[in-house]
């Protein structure tokens, strides 16, 4: 059994902390919520129901008429005119602005007009009858009366009546209101609907909108052709002076620069500008080489013409290479003569004179090949100059017949330009001239509206059903409004679920007319069945809960007071005498003391109080009443904390715990004070009472969870003061915790 209530305390310590997070919607307890107040829910509902059909049967049927237009997106292409005034209709917006016509004012000016709507009931200021309370006209005067109090009525000027400008103006604005241009989807169908009071005038309205919206258009399509023909006759005698202008400007620049085939020049050029070109690049190949040579020339110059004489364009001749080997034939000779004799010998002498010979010819054939390098290379430059100078002047003269082309071709432009617009000009004219007396409407009446049978509004059965909804809505939110503002514990499933502790009984709201301590003696005198049954239930439970370790010292407290526990402590006192138990009732609650009053015992009684302080004996504080003995609070103290945490205390609960079976200890409230939480410590079971649909869940949250933190043995809870009647009627169940409800419910019926 201790592990049953160790595990029990976790548990409920566990529930009391995820309740202070929140709680997950139960449907079925919304449901019962609802269902209680099922009557009010319905009458609220049937009230607005019948208020809102007074209200309708009060108000005048609207009539829509209904007529159908089709409006082609291009109008009629008799003339080729539409460029000129804006009836090119090639996409959504010439639709959407063909709405916004059929909305105009203009239109609705037109209507109006035609039928008489200024003089009609319906929409003539003067005829319509006054409001019952005209807010309007009440501020201004009391704004009028605030800027001039001292003013008579009589002082103040009449209320100039509105002129027939004033009227119209009004008439209008109230007749566009009741205009409503509705397309028909991706179609060019629109429908034109009018709602008025006058199902026939509704239907003469809509038809005569559409006939003025045809009307209409034909009229501005004259208007514009007009405007368009008097426009292009002004703008045709300009055209024709620019074009004769530009004719004449062309002329005289042909004949001023000699142009008579710029393009055959321009080619003839241009070839010889790409001839002269690619012969100036083979002139500048051809000078480069010979600069080339000429360049190897000038840097061997100095080492004499042996060093010219290895040039590779010298050594490259036919004629050089054939000196070269005279040369080498007569040195070879004179070196083999050499060996054989003097130099004086007359062969010796012979060879010598070949040899110079040989040199002085290969020397000037070497000058005159140098010679020709130079010539070579000035020809070279002087060649690459003059085609440069040739290339030059062609591009000059391509540059100056591009000029007078691009001048020439500009005049030719403008003289074209100017042509066409005059030859467009001219056909237009002549069209419209021509087909300017025809009519073409861009829009024509599919369906003509006929007179409405049935009203749209008001709507009878579509506004009271929204009303019956809207109203049941509303109902049910308050109740569950009001359901979760009484946050109190109703059932014993919300004790289990928002506390996981469990119900050790359920006691029944004595609905008599008892005093407190008439109630609190109700058990022993057995006047009441279902309670004293209830009664039993609890001692049932609490014995139960105790089988392997008996509770002894039990507390009894609550939340708040007025919740019953010291009624009750009294009643189980009682039950557990029955059974023979030697029970003695403390009353713990030294600040607002109960038993002394619920016993009828006399002022100034000693108590817990004196035998704490010393005053009095245990013996004289003992009081025996209906089998029970009680000790009484006694004189209320200074400090009734202290006392109760004095030395005195736990001695004289072990003296107690010897001499008794039971001790019933009637605790103040968590809330209020902290002596339950001292008492708590000390007891051996802790039963925390709790009054039905009356304390809140979270104090009882807090309570419980400061006793639990504190290690008291809460061992269940008591609900108290269950309407057991209303409870049944509200769906309620308490089977299990008393067996006479259902026989004392009988009996209050009989």
């Amino acid at each position: 059994m201790a592990n049953i209530e160790h595990t029990i305390d976790r548990r409920a310590i566990h529930a009391v902390t995820d309740n202070e997070d929140g709680e997950d919607i139960d449907l079925l307890d919304l449901w019962r919520s609802i269902w209680r107040r099922k009557w009010s829910i319905a009458s609220l509902v049937a009230v607005s129901v019948m208020l809102a059909a007074l209200v309708l049967l009060s108000i005048a049927p609207v009539f829509r008429a209904t007529a159908t237009l089709i409006i082609e997106q291009k109008a009629a292409k008799v003339v080729s005119i539409e460029q000129v005034y804006g009836l090119d209709g090639s996409g959504n917006e010439y639709l959407q602005t063909q709405f916004e016509l059929l909305r105009s004012r203009s239109l609705a000016e037109r209507v109006v007009r035609e039928l008489n709507l200024t003089t009609h009931r319906e929409f003539d200021p003067r005829q319509q009858p006054a409001p019952l309370l005209d807010l309007g006209s009440l501020l201004s005067n009391l704004k009028l009366n605030q800027l001039i109090p001292f003013t008579r009525p009589e002082d103040l000027e009449e209320e100039v009546a509105p002129t027939e400008e004033q009227i119209f103006d009004r008439v209008t604005r109230a007749f566009m209101a009741r205009i409503r241009v509705t397309p028909q989807g991706k179609t060019q169908l629109v429908k034109v609907e009018v709602d008025m009071a006058d199902a026939p005038l509704a239907a003469r309205a809509a038809n005569a909108l559409a006939k003025g919206f045809i009307e209409s258009q034909l009229e501005a399509s004259m208007e514009m052709s007009m405007s368009a023909t008097n426009w292009m006759n002004g703008r045709l005698g300009d055209l024709r002076t620019k074009l004769k202008e530009a004719e004449y400007r062309l002329q005289t620049y042909r004949e001023k620069e000699n142009l008579v085939d710029v393009q055959g020049v321009a080619t003839v050029t241009a070839n010889e500008l790409s001839l002269t070109g690619d012969r100036m690049i083979d002139a500048r190949r051809q000078r480069a080489e010979a600069e080339s040579q000429y360049r190897q020339v000038e840097s061997m110059r100095r080492g004499g013409w042996e060093k010219l004489a290895t040039l590779p364009a010298v050594l490259g001749h036919t004629l050089i290479q054939q000196f070269k080997a005279e040369e080498a034939r007569a040195r070879a000779k004179v070196e083999e003569l050499s060996k054989r004799y003097g130099p004086r010998h007359p062969s010796m002498e012979s060879a010598q004179t070949e040899l110079k010979a040989a040199t002085a010819s290969l020397r000037g054939q070497v000058e005159q090949i140098v010679a020709g390098i130079e010539r070579n290379y000035q020809l070279a430059v002087a060649n690459e100059s003059s085609l440069r100078a040739s290339f030059d002047a062609n591009k000059a003269q391509i540059q100056d017949i591009s000029r007078k082309e691009f001048r020439l071709r500009e005049l030719q432009r403008e003289v074209e330009t100017n042509r066409a617009l005059y030859e467009t000009f001219m056909n237009r004219l002549k069209e419209t001239s021509a087909t300017s007396d025809l009519e073409s409407a861009n829009a024509r009446i599919v369906d003509a509206a006929t007179e409405p049978d049935t009203p749209i509004s008001p709507r009878v059965s579509l506004v009271l059903a929204m009303v019956g909804l809207l109203a049941l809505v509303v109902s049910v939110g308050l109740t569950l409004l009001l359901e979760a503002l009484n946050n109190t514990f109703k059932r014993t499933e919300d004790i289990e679920n928002k506390l996981n502790l469990p119900v050790l009984g359920v006691l029944p709201l004595v609905k008599a007319k008892n005093e407190r301590k008439h109630v609190a003696r109700l058990f022993h005198n057995n006047t009441d069945r279902a309670f004293a049954e209830s009664v039993r239930t609890m001692r049932t439970s609490l014995v139960l809960a105790g089988m392997d370790r008996p509770h002894k010292r039990i507390v009894i407290t609550s939340s708040t007071p007025e919740e019953g526990k010291s009624s009750i402590s009294a009643n189980l006192a009682s039950a557990l005498a029955q059974m023979g138990d030697r029970v003695l009732l403390v009353d713990a609650d030294m600040r607002r003391p109960t038993l002394a009053k619920l016993f009828e015992l006399p002022v100034g009684t000693p108590g817990l109080a004196n035998i704490l302080a010393g005053t009095a004996t245990l013996q004289e504080c003992l009081r025996e009443l209906d089998g029970v003995s009680v000790i009484t609070a006694g004189t209320v103290p200074p400090n009734p904390l202290e006392l109760l945490c004095s030395a005195r205390f736990e001695p004289l609960m072990l003296e107690l715990v010897k001499g008794y079976d039971r001790i019933i200890i009637d605790s103040p409230p968590t809330q209020a004070v902290s002596d339950a939480l001292v008492l708590g410590s000390m007891a051996d079971a802790l039963i925390y009472v709790v009054k039905a649909e009356s304390t809140a869940v979270p104090l009882v949250v807090k309570g419980v969870g400061q006793l639990l933190q504190r290690n008291a043995p809460v061992i269940g809870v008591v609900l108290n003061q269950v309407d057991v009647g209303r409870a049944r009627k509200y769906g309620y169940g308490y089977d299990g915790y008393y067996d006479y409800y259902g026989y004392s419910t009988q009996q209050s019926a009989r």
